[in-house]
């Protein structure tokens, strides 16, 4: 185990720089997950630290020695999972463990001892025999892990590694990836543009966009007080509702943003409570089990054509039709206020 310092690191590729000064510091045994759009950085980013990729400028340290300059990719300490798990489809599943091990000599005695033992930690000890062809996704999944964990290494490196498995499968490989990595302690470093494993697997979160780390913070943290607009509209399901204000309705040049579960039929509300009244026209009403999707507009504002999105739970059974106009409100709590030129989150 160890830690990872990544000092104003910048990649370029042609005129654009991939990777834009990151400074980041990943704490010996911590899960961060690097969370952003296609394109903006993060797995450049993974790439420069297993060595793949060689920065342009900057420095990154792995348990206090800098790796970044002269140290290949087999003597960093690392062990890097891809999304498509590249296993050897002519060796079976313990042959594919092993090899690490093998390539580096290990007695035969170890690599016996170590490969039962990951299988065992993964669960996958009945399959040790079996080819890959003869295996589920989230079975070729834990072989991947299984061979990377039996290198020992000090940072785990994991490159959107769900992203071939279904939905219902996905759920339940986060549960055991997050208990696997409880349970070994290992830094790691975890690629994904899916904020629901983001916000289900990290220790922190960083949000990434356009090469640069735009947030970093608990999961809790990111969602529930965005340093920007960008990380407000990419972090949640549904977004963050941004409102323009109009003249003397708030502080001049400002967006107000709220999250679609705090905006709410005013009756709802607790009557005490501070809030900020809108009459919302419904245009549309999904109906998803648990929740409610209302999309619709707020006419009487001075940029009434944007769609705003409340959420509704079950448990809350007003009726709200679509083509109906009604009195909503958002706790004066839940409201976030940003600069409207830079995107900047205004504070106090």
């Amino acid at each position: 185990m160890a830690s990872v310092e990544i000092r104003n690191l910048r990649k370029k590729f042609g005129s654009v720089w991939a990777v834009d000064g990151v400074d980041l510091t990943i704490r010996d045994g911590e899960f961060l997950v690097l969370l952003g759009p296609s394109g903006c950085g993060k797995t450049t980013l993974l790439r420069s630290i297993a060595g793949l990729e060689r920065p342009s400028a900057g420095e990154i340290l792995i348990g206090g020695q800098r790796v970044d300059e002269d140290v290949p990719p087999r003597h960093r300490g690392i062990a890097m999972v891809f999304q498509s798990y590249a296993l050897y489809p002519h060796r079976t599943v313990f042959e594919n463990i092993a090899f690490p091990l093998r390539a580096a000599h290990a007695p035969r005695r170890n690599i016996e001892e170590k490969v039962r033992w990951a299988a065992g930690v993964f669960g996958i000890s009945a399959y040790l025999d079996r080819y890959p062809r003869q295996l589920s996704g989230g079975e070729r999944q834990r072989v991947a892990l299984c061979r990377a964990l039996v290198r020992d290494p000090k940072v785990l490196l994991l490159d959107e590694p769900l992203a071939n498995l279904d939905a219902k499968l996905r759920n339940t490989a986060r549960d055991e990836l997050k208990r696997f990595q409880r349970q070994i302690g290992t830094t790691t470093v975890y690629v994904t543009h899916d904020q629901i494993e983001a916000m289900g697997l990290g220790d922190r979160v960083a949000i990434m966009d356009r090469g640069k780390v735009r947030q970093l913070g608990t999961p809790q943290r990111v969602y529930e007080d965005p340093d920007d607009t960008f990380v407000a509209t990419f972090v949640g399901q549904p977004p963050m509702n941004l409102l323009r204000l109009c003249d003397g309705a708030g502080p001049p040049g400002t967006l107000l943003g709220f999250r679609p579960e705090h905006f709410l039929p005013r009756a709802v509300l607790r009557a005490a409570e501070d809030a900020r009244s809108f009459r919302f026209h419904v245009r549309r009403v999904e109906y998803l089990g648990s929740d409610r999707y209302l999309y619709g507009t707020l006419p009487d504002q001075c940029d009434p054509s944007p769609t705003f999105i409340a959420k509704l739970p079950a448990t809350i059974g007003t009726p709200v039709l679509e083509g109906e106009a009604y009195e909503f409100a958002v706790p004066v709590r839940a409201l976030c206020y940003f600069d409207s030129t830079s995107g900047l989150r205004r504070r106090g």
